[in-house]
C-alpha cells in the first residue's frame, strides 16, 4: 500500500513539474529564451485562486479564471520587462532579469498576502482514496492532477500542429526572418507564448495550492524543480518534459516513501546529472544542427 501511495501522488506531483517544464518549453521553442521565475508563476496562481476564492468569497471557478488570466497578463510582463529589451540587443541579461523579476513578485506578495502559509479547501482533498476499507493517504485530486496535465499536453501538441496559430509559432521557431516576411507578428508570438507559459504554472499553482500551503516562497523549490525536468525531458521536446516530469515525480515519491525525505533531493538531483552525464541533450531532446 505504501508504494501504490508513492506511486499516486509522485504521478500527481510529477504531472504539475510536465505542465511548469512545459511553460519553459514553450518560451524557448519560439523565442530562445526562458522565464526563470516560473515558480513565482506557480505561486502567483496559488496566492490569487486562494484571495479570489476564500479572502473575497467568489466563486470557485469564477476564482480560477481570473487567477489563470492574471497569469497569462503577468507572462506578458516577463517578456516585455524582462526579455524583450535585452533580446533584441542580442545580451543574455535576460537571465539574470526574469530571476530578479520574480523575486520582486515573491515580495510584493509577502508584503500584501502575509507570510503565514493559508490552506485552500477543495472536495477533492478532503478524503483519502481508500482500497479494501484501508486509506492510501492520497486524495482524489492527485488524479485529477495527471488528467489535466496529460490533457494540456495533448491539446498542445494539437494546436500546434494543426491549427494556424500553432503553424505560426512552428514558423518562428525554424526561421524568424522568413516568419517575418510572411507576415507573422514575431512580437505577438513571443508574447503569446510567455502569456501560455505562465497560464501553465498558474495551472500547476491551482491544481497544487489544496494539497500544499499557499504562500509566498512556495514556488521557488518547484521553479527550481520544473527546470530541471525541462532539462532533463529535453526542452525542445513538449513530451518529452512532460514525461521527465512524471518520471521525477515519481521517483521523488519513491525514494522519499523507501529512504525518507532526508535522502529525497539528494538523491532525485544526483540521477538528474547522472542522466545529463549520459544523454547532454536530455532523455528525449536532440542535438541542434548549425549550418555554416
Amino acid at each position: 500500500m505504501l508504494l501504490l501511495s508513492a506511486l499516486i501522488s509522485g504521478f500527481g506531483l510529477g504531472s504539475m513539474y510536465g505542465l511548469m517544464a512545459l511553460g519553459f518549453y514553450m518560451t524557448y521553442a519560439v523565442s530562445g529564451t526562458v522565464n526563470f521565475a516560473q515558480g513565482s508563476s506557480m505561486m502567483l496562481g496559488a496566492v490569487l485562486c486562494f484571495t479570489f476564492a476564500q479572502t473575497l468569497g467568489w466563486p470557485m471557478w469564477l476564482a480560477v479564471l481570473l487567477a489563470l488570466a492574471l497569469c497569462a497578463a503577468y507572462g506578458m510582463l516577463v517578456e516585455v520587462l524582462a526579455v524583450r529589451p535585452f533580446a533584441r540587443q542580442g545580451s543574455n541579461a535576460w537571465l539574470m532579469s526574469t530571476v530578479a523579476l520574480g523575486i520582486v513578485l515573491d515580495n510584493l506578495v509577502l508584503h500584501t498576502f502575509g507570510k503565514e502559509p493559508r490552506s485552500l479547501p477543495s472536495p477533492l482533498a478532503l478524503s483519502s482514496i481508500e482500497v479494501g476499507g484501508v486509506g492510501l493517504g492520497v486524495y482524489p485530486l492527485h488524479l485529477l492532477i495527471p488528467a489535466i496535465g496529460l490533457a494540456l499536453a495533448a491539446l498542445l501538441h494539437t494546436v500546434s500542429r494543426r491549427t494556424r496559430w500553432g503553424t505560426a509559432l512552428l514558423a518562428v521557431v525554424q526561421n524568424r526572418d522568413a516568419a517575418r516576411l510572411m507576415g507573422i507578428p514575431i512580437t505577438r508570438a513571443i508574447s503569446a507564448a510567455f502569456a501560455l507559459s505562465t497560464l501553465l504554472a498558474g495551472v500547476a499553482g491551482v491544481l497544487i495550492a489544496p494539497l500544499f500551503n499557499v504562500n509566498a516562497d512556495m514556488g521557488t523549490l518547484f521553479g527550481l524543480k520544473a527546470f530541471a525536468v525541462a532539462i532533463l525531458g529535453g526542452i525542445t521536446s513538449a513530451w518529452g518534459v512532460m514525461i521527465a516530469g512524471l518520471l521525477f515525480g515519481i521517483a521523488e515519491a519513491l525514494i522519499t516513501a523507501t529512504l525518507g525525505s532526508g535522502y529525497t533531493q539528494i538523491i532525485t538531483f544526483a540521477l538528474v546529472i547522472a542522466v545529463l552525464a549520459i544523454r547532454p541533450n536530455g532523455l528525449f531532446g536532440r542535438a541542434q544542427v548549425k549550418k555554416v
